[in-house]
């Protein structure tokens, strides 16, 4: 193999494997294994619903808490008087919004449908 064609191979590859180690240090570290009846992806949670509507106030319920936990984690001084079942926005509409959050993202975890929900709660609480 020429020198030409080998030095072009030994920068291409250097190249690939920088691009991806910059690509791997931007992406986000696992801070907690998260668990309980939510701690599931958004197509088991649609197979479940679908299979049992029933099970939809267990996955609310682990989303109640998951969304206090949240809130609990806040830095002082965050979200103070947030409320998580406000009149406007109540469980059922919470309900509803994880439906449609996990109709679309079928790949995404429930957890990450919880926190939208969590984010437009307090979007709900700045009207």
């Amino acid at each position: 193999m020429p020198l030409q064609v080998l030095l072009r191979l030994v920068v291409v590859s250097v190249v690939l494997i920088g691009a991806d180690a910059e690509r791997q240090s931007r992406a986000e570290p696992r801070l907690a294994n998260i668990v309980g009846f939510g701690a599931t992806t958004c197509r088991q949670f649609n197979d479940d619903v679908r299979s049992n509507p029933n099970v939809r106030l267990n996955y609310l319920a682990w989303a109640q808490g998951f969304t206090s936990g949240i809130l609990l984690g806040r830095p002082p001084g965050v979200d103070i008087g947030l409320d998580l079942d406000p009149q406007t926005f109540g469980l059922l509409k919470q309900l509803q919004f994880l439906e449609e959050y996990c109709a679309k993202n079928g790949s995404q975890n429930f957890a990450d449908g919880v926190e939208a929900l969590y984010k437009r709660l307090r979007q709900e609480g700045k009207t």
